[in-house]
């Protein structure tokens, strides 16, 4: 009779999740382009919760690795890191894939937004809009910002 291996592995042990398929990769990084606002530090943490988190594609070890090592690089590390994810999900295209649609969604997205403030921008309630979005961005900038501090750093402050 076969014996059934029933251990169960830390929870911070590094546990990855079968590949994803090239269309799952797409439709991930599409998401993350869109929603990823706010610097770095949101791009990162967003990264972080779908890729390490959700997913489980890319282990905490080795997130936070390329992350170190993606920060000695000279360039944006946050489309680095998104570049390094897809080359290591899906060879050369999955980078090329990942690392373009990091970019391009949330650049149409500027582009409409500046184009919507040369419109209207000495309109009351565009001004306000506006001002409303510089408070969440902000807001979303910090929290991630205190949570990837929460894991890369080794202090006394919990998660």
């Amino acid at each position: 009779m076969a014996e059934l291996d029933v251990s169960i592995a830390a929870p911070d042990a590094d546990v990855a999740a079968p590949a994803p398929t090239f269309p799952e990769l797409l439709s991930v990084f599409t998401r993350i382009g869109f929603l990823s606002f706010g610097g770095p530090a949101g791009q990162i943490a967003l990264m972080h919760r779908e890729l390490v988190e959700d997913r489980l594609w890319v282990g905490e070890e080795d997130f936070l690795h390329a992350l170190n090592f993606c920060h000695l690089l000279p360039g944006p590390e946050a489309q680095q890191l998104a570049t390094w994810i897809g080359w290591r999900l899906q060879g050369v295209r999955g980078g090329l894939a990942a690392g373009l649609l990091f970019v391009i969604p949330g650049a149409a997205i500027i582009l409409a937004l500046s184009v919507l403030y040369a419109l209207a921008a000495n309109l009351g309630w565009v001004a306000a809009l506006f001002t409303g979005v510089k408070a969440a961005v902000l807001a979303i900038v910090m929290q991630a910002l205190l949570r990837i501090a929460g894991r890369a750093l080794d202090t006394g402050v919990k998660r």
